[in-house]
């Protein structure tokens, strides 16, 4: 059964997973500015809602943790029935540590939240476009996806992972012409709690990456690099051989 659409005279509205901080935190408060409707979804509650207290009553959140899929499947669902339904869903959340002992904890954890996690709601957000026929679907990947990696090799595979999986998306919505977006965000450096490099470059702050996405959002893109410059690595890593 296809949902009723949208009414045409409501905002837009929009569904950030992992809006608690950083990337997603910006995003929401660059997306509260163009208009959107926004549903908040996050593991930190606390955070959550003083981030709801900032873009105002029209926010509504929902505690989400992808290292529980089925029930971050099941609150993701319940954020939607409460907006009335999305129009753009975007997946910030996620996880990693730099590991070169190869402890098996933070791989694993790295793993349940990159990859199953991950793959839970996405694969929820486009069921959910696909009843609508139409929506845009962000997922946020990685520059890393592109080597393997012997500090963070858990991390590094689950974001080739999550771009191999929205590729795979992209082409299940092929036969709809574009009337279902998705886009992949491939960051470099950001200043977040998420950035582990000893020797960090080209950092860019939350506020510029949500920029970023915020413009990839509007051209409905298919691939967006957080700067630019890094997408020019990108290409030259795709020529260069594999190490080893």
């Amino acid at each position: 059964m296809r949902d009723p659409p949208r009414d045409p005279g409501a905002a837009p509205a929009a569904v950030i997973v992992g809006a608690s901080s950083g990337i997603g935190a910006a995003l929401a408060l660059r997306l509260m500015q163009d208009g959107w409707r926004l549903g908040l979804a996050a593991r930190r509650a606390d955070r959550l809602a003083e981030l709801a207290v900032r873009i105002g009553p029209s926010a509504h959140t929902a505690t989400l943790d992808l290292a529980r899929p089925e029930e971050a499947r099941e609150h993701l669902r319940s954020l939607l029935d409460t907006l009335g339904g999305a129009d753009l869903i975007v997946v910030t959340a996620g996880t990693g540590e730099l590991n070169r002992g190869l402890a098996w904890a933070p791989d694993r954890a790295t793993l349940d939240v990159n990859v199953t996690g991950f793959a839970a709601v996405a694969q929820l957000a486009m069921e959910h476009f696909l009843a609508r026929g139409s929506g845009h679907l962000v997922g946020v990947s990685s520059v890393a996806k592109l080597r393997g990696s012997g500090d963070a090799a858990a991390y590094a595979a689950s974001k080739a992972f999550v771009s191999t999986y929205l590729d795979g998306l992209r082409d299940r919505v092929r036969p709809l012409r574009g009337a279902i977006a998705v886009t992949e965000v491939c960051p470099g450096f950001v200043q977040t709690a998420m950035m582990k490099a000893e020797h960090p470059f080209w950092i860019a702050s939350p506020e510029r990456a949500a920029d970023a996405i915020a413009h990839a959002i509007r051209r409905r893109a298919k691939r967006a690099y957080i700067t630019r410059r890094w997408g020019l690595v990108g290409a030259l890593l795709r020529l260069l051989p594999a190490p080893g």
